[in-house]
């Protein structure tokens, strides 16, 4: 037995009581939440820019535990026998759709997974598209900003842009977050218990760049007062 199958056998064995047969999976979304608070601080780095390899490790991070999820869960004979409600954690989405279709037992929990992949996939759309929006009006007002750091104000760090490059940054920015639907096309192939791990981590980042985010602006909005006051 792995490390991994022992830590998620071990957190099914805590969470039984409670959930009964669905305890396994339950636990890993536990342990998927343990993942993402130990990368947080790799996370706040990259989001505060402190370094460029700083963005990438959190994802990189992340693969060896997806693989290890994927292998456990189709080959792990402990695992095998695990489900959530009436689905097994080793199946598939085709799987589900040959034992008693897309609203069969089966199918109606994959269809619950999915509607939660799809709701934060939308939710990371429009954070996105409001990020870009806000990033291009910013870079619009840079001249304007820069007359006023003339006269005393700081405008460091605000690009100014063409309008070609800022119709380019508009137009990516509607694209990019459509992006985060191919974590759908996944878990519409991978086995239910790293689909769980995929909607887990991506719920995950989404609420905590929203929450940095919250942060940042806070900063901002007390520095800002300061300044004024």
């Amino acid at each position: 037995m792995s490390v991994f199958t022992r830590v998620v056998v071990e957190l099914g064995r805590f969470l039984e009581p409670a959930l009964a047969e669905s305890a396994t999976a339950a636990a890993i979304v536990l342990f998927t939440v343990l993942v993402r608070l130990a990368l947080h601080p790799l996370n706040r780095a990259a989001f505060k820019g402190a370094t460029p390899v700083a963005g990438c490790l959190p994802v990189l991070l992340q693969l060896p535990v997806f693989f290890l999820m994927y292998q456990a869960f189709t080959t792990s004979e402990e695992l095998l026998g695990h489900r959530l409600s009436a689905a097994p954690l080793g199946g598939t989405w085709a799987g589900a759709l040959g034992d008693g279709g897309l609203f069969g037992a089966q199918g109606l929990v994959y269809l619950a997974l999915f509607a939660v992949i799809a709701a934060v996939a939308a939710w990371s759309t429009v954070r996105g598209r409001r990020a870009a929006a806000a990033a291009a009006a910013a870079a619009a007002s840079a001249p304007a900003v820069r007359a006023k750091a003339a006269a005393g104000r700081s405008a460091a760090g605000v690009p100014e842009l063409t309008a070609e490059q800022q119709e380019a940054m508009r137009r990516l920015g509607g694209v990019l977050p459509l992006l985060s639907f191919g974590t759908l096309v996944t878990a519409a192939v991978v086995p239910l218990a790293a689909g769980l791990y995929l909607a887990a981590t991506t719920a995950w980042s989404v609420a905590e760049r929203a929450w940095l985010e919250h942060r940042r602006d806070r900063r901002l909005a007390v520095a800002e007062s300061g300044a004024a006051g």
